[in-house]
C-alpha cells in the first residue's frame, strides 16, 4: 500500500525513519536522499515521522454565540418590509 504525501513533501515515511536512525551527517544524508541539509535536520531533531499540522490551533467558528447575536440585533436596523 502507498503512502499519501502532500504535493510538497520530500520525503516519504522510510526515508525520515532512516535519516532519524542514522548517524551520519546532515550533508552526507542531504546527498544520499536529494534534499537540503535544513530538511534532514528537521528530521533528525523530531520524533516521529508524521507531517506536523498546519494551520490554526484552534478554529474559528463562523456561527455567533448568543451574545453576538443579540448585540448585532440591538445594532442592526429592522428588515424593510418588501410590498
Amino acid at each position: 500500500m502507498g503512502q499519501i504525501l502532500h504535493a510538497g513533501a520530500a520525503t516519504t515515511g522510510v526515508v525520515r525513519r532512516a535519516i532519524q536512525r542514522s548517524s551520519d551527517s546532515l550533508r552526507a544524508l542531504s546527498k544520499r536522499y536529494g534534499i537540503i541539509p535544513k530538511t534532514v535536520a528537521k528530521w533528525k531533531k523530531r520524533t516521529s515521522v508524521a507531517d506536523s499540522p498546519t494551520g490554526p490551533r484552534t478554529s474559528r467558528s463562523t456561527v455567533l454565540g448568543v451574545e453576538d447575536e443579540a448585540a448585532v440585533a440591538r445594532v442592526s436596523p429592522p428588515p424593510s418590509a418588501a410590498a
